[in-house]
């Protein structure tokens, strides 16, 4: 039996389509808060997290040391609801990044702790309420319906991830900020060059960054001089003791927005659909009670490992005893959502994709306490839309190719088809 204190040897990433990473299956049977080696000398490790920030490329950096790894799921839900566990304290100790050229550490809003980050949130908390949320999904369901229409003009088979699960979050983010028709491809092109994971092109990221930079700090003066009703506006206009936002300020937020805010949804459409097309029985659930969808949404979240690693850490900023195991003042902490999703405490069956899961609590898969992905509500709406519209247009909808012809993506922390074809 592995103690709190043993070392265990992981690898940090499975690349077996959606296959559950046998290494975090193994450490559920162990006790829940454990140590882990670390590829980097700091301990600020490897890998990804909730929605928009930075995260890091598995096996980047120099000698390991170890960190505190978290998988239950009551002791994850009490790590990330903590604030004695500071993100903040890490900038400046080296987390490697997952693309040539991030925004910068201190700019992202998950690495801020409060107040700082509770400043932020708050100003951008307004535009992804349930209430704005279901204000868009007309638009949303209407921007599904053309979509859906150009792939069955294209005709069976046709990559879904090209026709549908890549443009529909990013069109999204652009109707927010309300970017105009014909700025759209070349911020589409800079925020690719940014978000490549491993791309040795430094150059072309940096280009796509510098890009981002003028064009948001150029569009939020405009939104001051001639303000809308779209969610850039609404920052350019925010005042704080009188005085405006910080101009370069609302453009970060807004650059942020658009290099980050679409990838889960992009790549969970994907997951999605290829999960349902190879789970037979529950797929004919779902066509025969549509009134599933919401439910069957949350239990594909839960069931889908859609990332690499173990997550942004933390640091303990005091002394912190949890569950009998005491975590010192400056270590650093890891959290998995994934394990925490697989948690045979919490979930009866956990391993098994059930649509009609009863009584299950929350899944994790957008975080939780502070940093709890702030755009989960709009990402739950377009995945909806998306796979509800998606069955119902194509009855017959199946897999063009057999399963493990599918392609994934091995080069970032993100697990998603590199393309899905699909027939009907």
């Amino acid at each position: 039996m592995t103690t709190s204190e043993s070392v265990w040897t992981c690898p940090f990433r499975h690349d077996e389509a959606l296959e559950f990473d046998p290494f975090l299956a193994r450490l559920r049977s162990e006790p829940p808060i454990t140590r882990i080696p670390m590829p980097r000398g700091d301990g600020a490790g490897d890998a990804a997290e909730d929605g928009p920030g930075g995260s890091a490329v598995p096996g980047a950096g120099g000698p390991a040391s170890t960190a505190w790894l978290v998988t239950g799921h009551r002791h994850v839900r009490a790590v990330t609801a903590d604030r004695r566990f500071s993100r903040a304290a890490l900038i400046g100790r080296g987390l490697p990044p997952v693309t040539p050229d991030l925004v910068d550490h201190a700019e992202s809003i998950n690495l801020m702790d409060p107040p700082a980050h509770s400043r932020l949130r708050g100003l951008l908390a307004g535009a992804f309420g349930d209430r704005q949320v279901e204000e868009l999904r007309p638009r949303t369901r209407r921007t599904v319906e053309g979509l859906l229409d150009a792939m069955a003009d294209h005709g069976s088979p046709a990559d879904v991830s090209d026709w549908l699960a890549a443009p529909l979050p990013l069109n999204t983010v652009f109707e927010l900020l309300d970017v105009p028709g014909p700025d759209r491809a070349p911020l589409r092109r800079w925020a690719t060059a940014m978000m490549s994971p491993g791309t040795p092109d430094c150059a072309a990221a940096a280009e796509g960054k510098a890009g981002l930079r003028a064009y948001f700090a150029e569009l939020t003066a405009a939104r001051r001089r001639h303000p809308g009703g779209d969610l850039l506006s609404a920052l350019a206009a925010v005042r704080e003791d009188g005085e405006f936002l910080d101009a370069r300020e609302v453009a970060v937020m807004g650059m942020l927005l658009l290099v980050t805010g679409h990838n889960t949804s992009a790549h969970q459409i994907s997951n999605i659909i290829y999960t349902l097309l190879t789970h037979p029985e529950q797929l004919a659930r779902l066509r025969a009670r549509p009134e599933l969808l919401p439910a069957a949404v949350e239990e594909l979240l839960r069931f889908i490992p859609y990332r690499q690693g173990v997550g942004i850490p933390r640091q303990a900023t005091e002394d912190v005893e949890l569950d009998g195991v005491t975590i010192r003042a400056g270590e650093t902490v890891h959290v998995s959502y994934l394990a925490a999703n697989r948690d045979e405490l919490v979930y009866d069956r956990p391993d098994d994709l059930d649509l009609e899961r009863q009584d299950a609590p929350a899944h994790l898969t957008f975080g939780h306490g502070t940093h709890h992905c702030l755009g989960a509500p709009l990402a739950r709406m377009e995945l909806q839309v998306a796979i509800g519209t998606l069955l119902t247009r194509f009855p017959d909808l199946r897999l063009a190719v057999p399963a493990e012809e599918v392609r994934w993506n091995t080069g970032s922390i993100w697990r998603f088809p590199l393309a899905l074809p699909v027939a009907w």
